[in-house]
C-alpha cells in the first residue's frame, strides 16, 4: 500500500484536492476532521484541554474560537496545545492505515495541513503539495467567516513557505488553474503512484492485529 501525504497552506486548495481523491477511489484521512472530533462534545482530548485550558469547554466540548484566542500569538500555549493533539491525530492516523490495508487499497492519503512542519513526511511514500497564486490563496482565506488579514498572517507565519513546500515535495498541483487541470493532475499523481512500491505500510515486522506506535 502507498501512503500519500497530502498537504498545503492555508487557502491553497487541499480539502477540495482531498474530496477529489476520495471521489477517484482513495480514502483520505482528515487530519483537521479528527481535531474537530477530539475537540467535540465529550471528544477525547476535552478533559486534557480543559485543564490546560481553563474556561474554554463549555458543554463537554471545546469553544474552538475560545480556544483560538488562548493560544493566538503565544507560541508557549501552541505548543501545549500541540502535545495534547498530535499525538491523538496521528494514532487516529494509525487506525486509518490499519483499516485500509486490511481493505487492500492500493493508496491511502493522510491529509495533513503541517505536513512538513511536523516531520510527517518520514511517514508516507510520496508528499503532494498544493499551491495557487498568493492573490488567489489570499482571497480565499479573507473570504472565510471571521478571518482578518492579521489572522491571515499569523496563520501563515507559522507554516512553512508555499515555495519550501513546493520544493519539498514529490508532486505539486496548482489549484489556482482551475478544477479541471486540479482533478487530471491528481489522476495522474495517483496513476504514478500505484506503479511505485510502498514502503511505509506496513511497517516492519508488523503482525495483523497487533498495535503501532508512532
Amino acid at each position: 500500500m502507498i501512503v500519500l501525504g497530502l498537504t498545503g497552506s492555508i487557502g491553497m486548495g487541499k480539502s477540495t484536492a482531498a474530496r477529489m481523491l476520495k471521489r477517484m477511489g482513495a480514502p483520505v484521512c482528515d487530519s483537521d476532521a479528527v481535531v474537530h472530533g477530539l475537540l467535540g462534545r465529550h471528544g477525547t482530548a476535552v478533559p486534557a484541554i480543559a485543564a490546560a485550558f481553563p474556561g474554554v469547554v463549555v458543554d463537554g466540548a471545546v469553544d474552538r474560537r475560545a480556544l483560538g484566542a488562548a493560544v493566538f500569538g503565544n507560541p508557549a500555549a501552541l505548543k501545549r496545545l500541540e502535545a495534547i493533539l498530535h499525538p491523538a491525530v496521528q494514532a487516529a492516523q494509525r487506525r486509518f492505515l490499519r483499516q485500509a490495508a486490511r481493505r487492500r487499497v492500493r493508496v491511502a492519503v493522510l491529509d495533513i495541513p503541517l505536513l512538513f512542519e511536523t516531520g510527517g513526511e518520514r511517514k508516507v511514500d510520496r508528499s503532494v503539495v498544493v499551491t495557487a497564486p498568493f492573490l488567489v490563496q489570499k482571497s480565499r482565506v479573507l473570504a472565510r467567516p471571521g478571518m482578518t488579514p492579521d489572522k491571515f498572517a499569523a496563520i501563515l507565519a507559522r507554516q512553512m513557505p508555499d515555495a519550501e513546500k513546493r520544493r519539498r515535495a514529490d508532486h505539486v498541483v496548482n489549484t489556482g488553474d482551475g478544477r479541471r487541470a486540479t482533478r487530471r493532475a491528481l489522476r495522474n499523481i495517483l496513476a504514478d503512484v500505484k506503479r511505485r512500491r510502498g514502503r511505509q505500510w506496513p511497517p516492519r515486522g508488523y503482525q495483523p492485529g497487533q498495535v503501532v506506535h508512532a
